[in-house]
Order: structure tokens, then sequence, then C-alpha cells
């Protein structure tokens, strides 16, 4: 005897309905937005002192916080190990991840991790623990995880993500994205303030260290550097180089962490290639000529760059000189740190100097293993006595796929100096 037709048509139906709900919660767990926050299970190592040289390649570029551990980023994650000194890197301490927002940008602020992603949220994490300290809504940055495989446009040169501290001395984080600048407390998430304005006119530059954000209002005739307050967001002065055009580049110099609490600025018009150096400090930014040229480098009150095959360090303010190698041939400033200014050789030998008098603190090969010396520099950082570096390939261009990018599948070698 069997089931009548309506009644299988019943069935039917509640069978595709029950199908069509499965497939949906399905999907639902695999697309719905989702955070997954994996914490450290032990304790922190102590801090190290490294043996001087290299230490080991990674794949991926490090972030150094509290000098002991190492923050990398990939597409939809961020994540840490340690020490900060071994060799390769290994099993995450801790990790964070977002679906589907992408991570667009990182910074560190002592031993937080501030983290902000392409729709706009911001993330700070306690960087021991990798535990989430607060999170806030921040300006979208109009893109999503903009850096190659190694990340290191993301921890190394992160855009429109700053830190400065206040005349209190509160740390204050500052946001920028889509014409738009906010202002919030490190330490608890605390939106402080918010300036708008069109997101064609308006972008963030950076902060100085005596705790201004430095904003460029492309809208005005000519364009005009904007000094703000850290802790209120007002604009305190607005500030143009002289003789300048309607069109202004600006480049923060010398900053303690990427494009923050920085002491320098680099401005240039259409066709100026090499632009003009400033310090900056209370009120406007003066003017120093030593630091004009393109190929020199602001570390603190002093300038070093190359003169022939000559380096020389020059005061900043005076552009008196006060030393200079000649022992070292052709080199090119890698980074600079506190106290350091990183200069690579044409046999790959890494040079660290004392800026003030062109001394020598340590060099060695910056070699790992058989991987020789037919490489370029790309992108590097300094943090701690450490230096991370990219190698490239001696003929690597900017439209190169990875592959044909980077040395090789771990071209990033970290050393101690």
């Amino acid at each position: 005897m069997g089931v009548p037709k309506g009644r299988r048509r019943v069935v039917a139906a509640v069978a595709a309905l029950l199908a069509v709900g499965a497939v949906a919660g399905i999907g639902y767990r695999v697309l719905a937005p989702a955070e997954v926050v994996t914490p450290a299970r032990g304790d922190l190592p102590p801090p190290v002192t490294p043996a001087i040289g290299v230490i080991g390649r990674l794949p991926v570029a490090p972030l150094l916080v509290d000098g002991r551990l190492r923050v990398y980023a990939a597409p939809r994650q961020v994540y840490a190990d340690q020490p900060a000194d071994r060799r390769y890197r290994v099993t995450p301490f801790w990790s964070y991840r977002r679906w589907p927002a992408q991570l667009n940008a990182v910074l560190a602020s002592d031993a937080t991790v501030l983290t902000r992603w392409s729709d706009g949220k911001l993330v700070a994490l306690d960087g021991r623990s990798g535990k989430v300290a607060w999170r806030a809504d921040g300006p979208p940055p109009g893109a999503g995880f903009t850096a190659r495989r190694t990340g290191a446009a993301v921890v190394w040169d992160p855009r429109g993500l700053f830190v400065a501290a206040g005349p209190d001395g509160r740390a204050v984080l500052v946001a920028a994205g889509e014409g738009q600048l906010r202002g919030y407390a490190v330490a608890d998430g605390r939106e402080l303030w918010r300036a708008g304005g069109d997101a064609d006119c308006r972008t963030g530059l950076g902060t100085t260290a005596d705790g201004r954000v430095l904003t460029l209002d492309s809208c005005a005739t000519p364009a005009t550097v904007e000094f703000r307050d850290v802790s209120t967001g007002a604009v305190l002065t607005r500030w143009l180089p002289p003789d300048a055009g309607p069109e202004l580049t600006v480049t923060p110099v010398d900053c303690l962490t990427p494009r923050s609490r920085c002491r320098g600025l680099r401005t240039a018009g259409p066709g100026d290639a090499a632009g003009r150096g400033w310090l900056v400090g209370a009120g406007d930014p003066v003017a120093a000529p030593i630091l004009d040229a393109a190929d020199r480098t602001l570390v603190g009150e002093f300038v070093v760059g190359s003169d022939g095959p000559v380096l020389k360090g020059w005061q900043a303010r005076t552009g008196r000189h006060r030393w200079q190698r000649g022992d070292l041939g052709p080199v090119r400033v890698l980074a600079v740190g506190s106290g350091r200014v990183y200069v690579l050789t044409e046999q790959r030998d890494l040079v660290t100097l004392d800026p003030t008098t062109g001394a020598q603190r340590s060099r060695f090969p910056l070699t790992v293993g058989r991987d020789g010396i037919g490489w370029q520099p790309g992108l590097a950082y300094a943090a701690d006595g450490y230096l991370a570096v990219e190698r490239l390939r001696e003929r690597a261009g900017p439209d190169d796929d990875d592959q044909a990018y980077f040395l090789m599948s771990e071209p990033v070698v970290l050393a101690a100096t």
C-alpha cells in the first residue's frame, strides 16, 4: 500500500525546507562575522640579551613587542611567537582572527598591540597574553590587507594608524580614514575626539614627538599642513613651506614607531624629487637644509648620509660637519633606532653606527647559511636592538609577483646588533 500523492508532496516539501535550512545554517557558520581569540597558555619568557649577529631567517616580518615577543600579520590574523631571538618562526604563542574583515594595520604601544581592520574596527590586544583589551569603531581605511606575503607593509609601515603622548603623558591612538580622524585612549579605547572632512581633502600623515597630529589639507590653496592637539583633535596651527605650490607631498621622518612620534618632515612638490627637510618641535617646522638631499636620514639631532663614497654625519640644525667614515665604501642606510643607525655595505655587511660620532657599534655579514649576497634590501625595521630586513631578488621590480620579488620562501633576515 503506497503513500498518497498529496502526502508525498508534503513530505518532499518538508525535506526540501530542512535541507535548505541545514545549508543555510552551515553557510552562516562559515560566512558569518566571527572572532577567534587564542590566548597564551603560559608566561612570557624573561628578557634576553642576544649575541650580536644574525639570528635567523623568517617567512614573515616581525614586529618586536616588549623586547620579548614577535608579532606577525596575515590577511585575517595577527599572531605572536616567542622568544624574540628564536632562530625560526614557531607555533603561535597567541593568536587573534577575524572574519570576513581583513587586517589593515598593526602598531605597538608599549605592550599593547593595536590593530585596525578593513571594516574600520579597532581591536587592542594585550601583547603579553593575546587577550582582547578593548574594541572600538573607527573610520574605515578603504582597503584590506595591503602587504605582500611577508606582511611587512602592515606591521612596519602601517598607514592611517598612529600613536602619541598627550600633555598629560596619556598615550593616544589616532585612526585616519575616508577623510576622518578619531582619537582614542590607548588604555581603554575610549573615544576622545573626532574630526570630519572631505575624504578627498584630508590625509592623516602621522604624529610628532611633542604630541601633535599631522594632517594634510589638500583642498586648501595651496595645500596646507595642519598640526592638531593629539588629546583633543583641535587644530593648533596651519603651516605650509615657503614657495609651496598647489600640490604638496609631506613625509614624516625619524619616527620612533612607524609614522608615530616623528621628529622631522620632508616636503616636496611636483618635479621636486629631493624636496626639503624640516625639524619638528614646538612651533612651526624649522628648515634643515642639510636634510634636503633624498639619501640623507634624520636621527634625532643628527643627519647621516653619503657624500660620494664617504658616509658623513652633520648636526641637523646647523649643518655643521661632525664625522665621516671613508672605510665603508658605498653604503645604504637601512633603518634607524634609538642611538643607532644601520647601514648595509656592498658586501652585505650590516654596520651599526653611533649617529653622533660615527663610532662603530657592531659589524657582521648579513647572511644566513649559503644564501649568499646576491640580493637587494626591501623594507627594513629596527627596534629594541634588533634589525629585520626583507631580501629581494637583485632584479625584482614592484610589479613582480611574490615568487619573482622575494629572494626565497624565508626572505626576512633577523639580526641582533
